[in-house]
């Protein structure tokens, strides 16, 4: 399992979705206890925007490529 922490904006949002849909497997975004799924727009959209979040997803070098751009150091 792959594992990034990454930070998003509400106008880099659609394209985190989009690019979590490219994924064949589940994308899943989550803080704190809450999980939701990433490849729902409405679901990210509820997240608080201004904290930093880990996404988990299978470990793939092509999933890696999608998601690795929103990473945070």
């Amino acid at each position: 399992m792959s594992e990034y922490k990454i930070k998003l904006t509400k106008e880099s949002v659609f394209q985190f979705v989009r690019e979590a849909e490219k994924c064949d497997c589940d994308v899943d975004l989550c803080y704190d206890r809450l999980v939701i799924d990433a490849k729902s727009i409405l679901g990210v959209l509820s997240m608080d925007l201004t904290r930093v979040m880990t996404v988990r997803f299978a470990d793939d070098a092509d999933h890696s490529k999608h998601i690795a751009a929103y990473a945070v150091n």
